[in-house]
């Protein structure tokens, strides 16, 4: 697939999603996240693909929206803008493959919620996050959507107020982040970590994603009706079935991958 600001690599059974404007410090301009939505729902329908690395190229991981865009904008124009960033940050959670935002230099606002809507993330030790439009006249609204579900309430309140930046030992500490690596292992280690993430049934692991996700939204007595009944029709034949009955033979699951 041929993008004008990403690139997209696979190999063997994943793929490579990778912002590609350095000297726009990958911000997300329409056209970008336009493509970000379609390179993850064409994506999505690959069978055989079970895990998505989200990277970027250069120092910065992503400074968020194309500001240069957003100032000649009407307020019609940048509430389709906020719509297009919207799906695109939901495609992620929407795609049955798991996803890893590989994070080095800075994620803020916008570039922030980006890798905040990845399943996983792996930063490296030099990165940092920030939510800055609470220093400034336009607070992030919609990247403390994907970010506050991350970290908690007080933190994500700090976060949004101050505008200030925190580092990836921070991140991590507040539960942003899943790893953070020596910069020069950031690569080597999110493979590691999505072969880690990928093992199993791409079936199941898809079914278990979405369910996941749906349910972490529900009341307790909600969550767990819809996990039951999931649950029951999973065990009851395919991957599902497969998983006990290996176990009870003693040998290795011979998986489908598609039910």
């Amino acid at each position: 697939m041929d993008y004008e600001h990403l690139r997209c690599e696979r190999d063997g059974g994943f793929v490579t999603i990778t912002l590609d404007r350095p000297e726009r410090r990958n911000c997300l301009s329409t056209g970008v996240l336009t493509e970000l939505h379609h390179v993850f729902s064409v994506t999505g329908e690959m069978s055989d693909v079970s895990g998505i690395v989200l990277a970027s190229t250069g120092s910065v991981f992503s400074a968020g929206h194309d500001l240069a865009e957003m100032v000649e904008m009407t307020e019609e124009e940048l509430r389709q803008l906020f719509d297009v960033c919207t799906v695109a940050m939901r495609s992620m959670a929407e795609v049955p493959q798991v996803v890893v935002a590989q994070v080095q230099g800075v994620a803020t606002a916008a570039g922030a919620q980006l890798a905040a809507s990845a399943d996983l993330i792996v930063a490296s030790e030099d990165a940092s996050f920030s939510t800055p439009g609470g220093k400034g006249g336009l607070f992030c609204h919609t990247p403390m959507v994907a970010v506050a579900r991350q970290i908690g309430r007080k933190r994500a309140v700090e976060l949004a107020l101050t505008g200030g930046e925190i580092p990836a030992a921070t991140a991590l500490d507040w539960g942003l982040v899943n790893r953070v690596v020596a910069h020069d292992d950031l690569e080597s280690a999110t493979l590691e970590f999505l072969r880690y993430a990928t093992r199993g049934s791409r079936y199941a692991k898809g079914l278990g994603k979405q369910t996941l996700y749906a349910q972490l939204e529900m009341t307790t007595d909600d969550a767990y009706d819809l996990a039951v009944d999931v649950m029951s029709r999973a065990a009851a034949t395919g991957d599902g079935a497969e998983w006990p009955r290996a176990f009870t033979e003693k040998r290795k699951p011979e998986w489908t991958h598609t039910e």
